[in-house]
């Protein structure tokens, strides 16, 4: 058994903030699925929002922030994170983040301005901001002697005192640790820990089309769940309007700053769509231009449509987004001549496990940052470039946290029993089912729903659930069947979730209730 003060699953903007504020004082054990830089965090393009502007403010930003999600973000939780926007820049900066600044003002931060901000106020590095910011925080985690980095490790699930049968009130509703498989060996750890924390990102591979990496397949959520921590608005998933349209572009996201700078959605014959669908147009938040998207796309029978900033010079494209204009070279589309192919994608997951203003959950000793966590910040609809702030934000609350509380001793926990299961024979079902979800989950449970193809996806949800239950009791576990089993309990939360919510809000648009309710309140699913 290993043991440390705390364990953080996920090595994200979250995860890795967390681990720098902790380890002065704490023994960290920082679990990641493949190494240290394959979460989400890393792909981020646009940045981070915070209010740095003379003209800027802190209700201003509020204020966007609220719009933005539909009437449902926490407003106690909504001004704590933007009221650190500053101070989160600030920190960034002091851990070597090299952040663009603007032209005239070479002492100055570049600003710019994505849907739904109402000032220029997205602190960025060019078109990489999460690879910029990820890559100077893991030097040092890499280096500090108080953080033990477990690479290729993927959580199982928690460890609990209900899970372990202890009845004492002060130990059944707490976390011990986790079990964890190592990749590299093929063996199940037993990981003790005072403290545990799922920074596990998002759930957007239970989708078809996705602008997120293959490791983001809702383990902390579905963890979470299984431990008996209460999830809310699960479904509110967010579909990125432009994801770049070409067979050879995997999950490559063309940043709302494109939009920002002055890019203009076109059908083929180069008309502009979006002021036919908003007055804000191409600013409107990511949840009214995706559906403007979908709409026109299914109304035309197109396979895309274009996103055109053709008329800013090679020069300007090349300095703000330097990494879009030379992908997309690679694939032969010059976005200083051409319009940029784009389709909507499953981007980020507005709900998650539930957590206070110190990312607590439910479950004493366990908490959640980053995308796992439903904070109350983004409601029916994340606001752009808010992410990246909530994980710095919270992952400093969290620290913050875990550093006033008193260690106890820790039970002795069982280790992983595999006396009753053999190697799997037919693996094949695994990648089957992945398939199956995904494409029914983007069929059935996308921008636009019904309560007919929920009710579709629901009933095939179960029918994975039997199977892959069947197989979780009898074959040893591996990376794909973990991963598998946690996207289809995530799939049912979501559309559980979906069920509930009978008018449409935000991200969640269903053509039997086309309506918005007077009151809007949030969607909380609590486990047996």
């Amino acid at each position: 058994m290993e043991q440390f003060d705390v364990v953080i699953i996920g090595s994200g903007l979250a995860g890795l903030t967390l681990s720098l504020h902790l380890a002065e004082h704490k023994k960290i054990g920082l679990i990641t699925k493949k190494s240290l830089l394959d979460g989400a965090s890393n792909w981020a393009q646009g940045g981070i929002a915070a209010v740095l502007g003379d003209d800027d403010s802190i209700q201003s930003h509020i204020q966007d922030t609220l719009i933005a999600g539909a009437g449902l973000c926490g407003e106690a939780a909504t001004r704590f994170v933007v009221e650190h926007g500053k101070s989160t820049i600030e920190w960034l900066i002091q851990q070597g983040v090299q952040f663009s600044h603007d032209e005239q003002h070479a002492e100055e931060l570049h600003l710019t301005r994505e849907g739904g901000h109402s000032h220029r106020r997205i602190v960025h590095a060019a078109d990489t901001t999460g690879a910029a910011v990820q890559k100077a925080l893991s030097r040092q985690v890499k280096d500090h002697p108080n953080i033990t980095l477990l690479e290729e490790h993927i959580a199982i699930d928690l460890i609990t005192g209900k899970k372990i049968g202890l009845s004492e009130p002060a130990m059944v509703n707490r976390c011990f640790g986790l079990y964890a498989l190592d990749n590299h060996s093929g063996k199940v750890k037993t990981i003790a820990a005072q403290h545990v924390v799922l920074a596990t990102g998002g759930a957007g591979k239970v989708y078809l089309y996705t602008t997120n990496p293959d490791v983001a397949a809702g383990d902390g959520i579905a963890m979470g769940w299984r431990a008996g921590c209460r999830v809310a608005n699960m479904e509110f998933i967010q579909f990125h309007p432009t994801c770049l349209y070409h067979p050879h572009a995997k999950s490559f996201l063309i940043t709302e700053a494109v939009r920002g700078e002055g890019g203009l959605l076109k059908l083929p014959d180069g008309t502009r769509f979006m002021p036919d669908h908003d007055p804000r147009a191409e600013l409107a938040p990511r949840d009214v231009v995706a559906r403007a998207i979908d709409f026109e796309m299914k109304k035309r029978g197109l396979d895309c449509v274009y996103l055109d900033i053709a008329h800013k010079s090679e020069n300007f494209l090349k300095e703000h987004f330097p990494n879009i204009h030379a992908r997309c070279l690679e694939l032969g589309i010059d976005i200083a001549r051409d319009p940029i192919p784009v389709v909507p994608a499953a981007h980020y997951t507005c709900g998650g496990i539930m957590t206070d203003l110190r990312a607590r959950t439910d479950i004493h000793n366990l908490y959640a940052v980053g995308e796992t966590a439903h904070t109350g910040l983004h409601g029916a609809n994340r606001l752009a470039s808010n992410s990246l702030l909530e994980c710095v934000v919270f992952a400093q609350a969290a620290a913050r946290d875990i550093l006033e509380q008193k260690d106890s001793p820790l039970p002795p926990l069982p280790e992983w029993d595999e006396s009753r299961v053999t190697d799997a024979d037919e693996e094949i079902i695994i990648s089957h089912n992945w398939d199956e979800l995904r494409r029914f989950m983007w069929d059935y449970v996308g921008i636009v729903r019904t309560s007919k193809r929920l009710q579709r996806a629901l009933k095939r949800i179960k029918l994975l659930q039997e199977e892959i239950d069947e197989y979780y009791s009898n074959f040893r576990v591996s990376n794909d069947l973990i991963e598998l089993r946690n996207l289809v309990q995530t799939a049912e939360l979501i559309v559980h979730s979906a069920m509930l919510r009978h008018e449409s809000r935000g991200l969640h648009f269903s053509r039997d209730y086309p309506e918005q309710l007077p009151a809007a309140e949030n969607t909380v699913l609590v486990p047996d």
